[in-house]
């Protein structure tokens, strides 16, 4: 029987917040499966939208609809008004009547009485017209109607017009092509709510573009700016003993580098009888490196990069080889320290048992080796740099009504943003990473193209990656034990999410929009030799790639961002830069020399007030997999979610108990302290 639904009831509904409404007109349309209204305003009557309000509005149907299958929308403004953005909740469509052939009038068969179209964003009148549907997700070739596969398909057209790739460093990930903050528009942009942080005793020292002076003038500095951090005091205080030194390489703000090696580095002039004082008496060189006990930290990735010019004077990096010893009593010390990567006579290696000046500063020169390291590489690159490659292709090749376009933007959405404002401040002329930085601008696109080059998909992969680098299994390595927890919550989280939508391998293969996205984060991101995969085939694959990234956007950020102030307030532990070069021959160094390898006091200040800002959580700071989108609402979403948060919850009160136990707790890897996303 052939029936058209006759008399509809339309209900917009604007979001609550204050800011949520407008004074612009808005019209719709009702677009079903053979045919679409014509536009009705639904501003008329007195109705204006208003924050948190509700307009309703009768829709009469002359010309059969068919299944109800869109909502469109448009903004228009109002003349002598401003033109104000406009955040839509939903959109639900009732039906009133229904009349077929026979004169009868009944319900609309197939249809619910109610459909609701999420919104869920901001709108605004240059968008044009913006097309709702129901708030179910699904994949491609799951559409049942022609429609909604072209709405799909326009949706990812307009989205490639808006959002596009620029190059920022030439062998680096792609970012997005924008030129200033408001081309994002509202959707993309977020508020950042800064905690006041207290930079009160960093202040005043903007003119002493000069060395410290003595150890005792930068404690005193210290005792006022590091008093109530505990985890920088406890750093103040052991940060010349060489078991803290393997220790920061485990749990410090670049846990990422250590790796266990079974051969030694040809280009490290070290030989057995140089390090068997340092090894057990029973033992040698060749028994602990067969039995797993050396580990290995190579900054060949610094060899040759071009060091700043700080405050007028010429600075020096150098790219260390730095073995380690995991001794008797579970320690893991080093035992042999190259400042550069070609042996020679003027590269000396120095040992523990070099006087204790000597053996200082050649640790100095390889955190401050770590330091280039872990800001390019293992921070800006691995996750602020991953989570934009991500979140581009995401908005060009997935379209909303994609599942995983949903689970992945409350992780990925905010890079853009912040990302942009890296790159026209602290990654800009004048900025810290100019002023304050051993690499500086010279230097850090040869670094972040070499390290993007030697950037692999193992190493973004937390079972793999702790395998591999033979750290799991270290004691105290609370990083490693923390990461694959968290980790191993969000792929069984994530494989849960695929299943939903994926019943079998063959339809993972089959999703072009899947292999689509796949194949714009290849062309845009890292090399062919990086072990990226480069189509899904099955759903753990699927499910492994959004994990690493989910990991990489928000655990692996808390990891590198949230600590690097604890770690480096105490600035001898983290140089930013050294005034000198690496030292040629042995013996020749004091104590006051090595203040004078330090970074002057005006721009000690200048890095740890950056460090102070970055380091501090926003006061509305989003847990991990803690999400407001209305579509993790839905029944079976929301099921996932629950289980997920419980099994973070457990995560969370395991790690404080331990932490109770230790002498320097590690937190930043409990999921409380864990952000969704790279907001900061």
């Amino acid at each position: 029987m052939s029936t058209s639904c006759h008399e509809f009831e339309v209900t917009v509904h604007t979001s609550p917040g204050p800011t949520c409404g407008t004074f612009s007109r808005l019209w719709l349309n009702l677009i079903g499966s053979h045919g679409e209204t014509p536009p009705l305003s639904v501003s008329e009557d007195g109705h204006l939208l208003l924050p948190g309000s509700v307009c309703p509005v009768r829709v009469k149907v002359s010309a059969p609809l068919g299944r109800l299958l869109l909502v469109r929308l448009r903004l228009e403004a109002r003349t002598g008004f401003p033109d104000l953005d406009w955040h839509c909740s939903r959109v639900e469509v009732r039906i009133l009547a229904v009349e077929n052939q026979r004169g009868g009038r009944g319900a609309c068969p197939g249809d619910p009485d109610v459909q609701v179209f999420l919104c869920d964003r901001w709108l605004r009148t240059a968008n044009g017209d913006i097309e709702l549907r129901r708030g179910k997700l699904c994949l491609l070739n799951d559409e049942t109607e022609e429609k909604l596969k072209q709405q799909r398909i326009r949706q990812l057209e307009h989205q490639q017009k808006l959002i596009r790739w620029r190059e920022f460093v030439e062998g680096a990930p792609h970012c997005v092509d924008l030129n200033s903050l408001s081309e994002l528009g509202p959707n993309l942009h977020y508020t950042f709510k800064s905690p006041a942080a207290n930079l009160h005793y960093m202040r005043g020292f903007t003119g002493r573009a000069e060395s410290w002076t003595s150890f005792n003038e930068l404690e005193t500095f210290f005792s006022l700016i590091g008093h109530q951090n505990n985890t920088a005091r406890f750093v103040q205080a052991h940060w010349t003993e060489d078991w803290y030194f393997g220790y920061q390489c485990l749990n410090g703000c670049n846990p990422l580098l250590l790796r266990q090696t079974s051969i030694l580095p040809p280009n490290l002039s070290v030989t057995s009888d140089m390090l068997r004082p340092f090894l057990p008496d029973d033992s040698s060189l060749e028994q602990e490196l067969q039995t797993g006990n050396i580990y290995l930290l190579d900054y060949e990735v610094l060899d040759g990069v071009p060091a700043n010019v700080i405050n007028g004077k010429q600075t020096y990096l150098s790219a260390p080889l730095c073995l380690l010893h995991l001794n008797q009593r579970g320690q893991l010390v080093p035992i042999a320290i190259q400042l550069q990567q070609t042996p020679g006579p003027h590269n000396p290696l120095f040992l523990p048992s070099d006087p204790g000046c000597d053996w200082l500063l050649a640790k100095i020169f390889v955190r401050s080796a770590d330091f280039q390291c872990h800001q390019i590489a293992s921070h800006y690159l691995r996750t602020h740099m991953l989570g934009e490659l991500c979140c581009v292709s995401t908005l060009r090749q997935l379209p909303e009504p994609h599942p995983l376009h949903q689970l992945l933007m409350p992780h990925i959405r905010t890079s853009l943003q912040i990302n942009f404002q890296a790159r026209v401040s602290l990654l800009a002329a004048d900025g810290v990473f100019d002023k304050a930085m051993g690499c500086g601008l010279k230097g850090l696109p040869v670094l972040l193209s070499r390290a993007s080059d030697r950037i692999s998909y193992q190493s973004l992969c937390v079972p793999d990656d702790l395998t591999e680098r033979g750290v799991y299994k270290l004691p105290q390595s609370f990083y490693a034990q923390d990461a694959l927890r968290v980790w191993d919550a969000l792929h069984r989280f994530v494989f849960s999410w695929v299943s939903v939508y994926y019943s079998g391998d063959d339809e993972v293969q089959q999703d072009s929009e899947l292999q689509h996205w796949l194949s714009d984060i290849n062309t845009h991101g890292f090399n062919n030799h990086s072990g990226f995969p480069q189509c899904f085939r099955t759903k753990a694959e699927v499910s492994k790639f959004v994990t690493m990234i989910m990991f990489s956007c928000s655990a692996l950020h808390a990891a590198v961002n949230f600590s690097q102030l604890d770690f480096a307030l105490w600035m001898p532990n983290y140089p930013a830069y050294m005034l000198r070069p690496p030292p040629q021959v042995k013996g020749e160094v004091t104590e006051e020399d090595i203040m004078s390898f330090l970074p002057h006091v005006n721009l000690t200040c200048r890095v740890l007030t950056a460090l102070t800002l970055l380091s501090q959580p926003a006061v509305n700071f989003v847990p991990l997999c803690h999400y407001t989108d209305t579509i993790f609402r839905d029944d079976a979403h929301c099921r996932l979610v629950e289980a997920m948060q419980t099994e973070l919850k457990a995560i969370s009160d395991d790690i404080i108990e331990r932490n109770q136990q230790l002498a320097l707790p590690y937190p930043y890897l409990d999921p409380e302290h864990i952000e969704n996303s790279v907001a900061i």
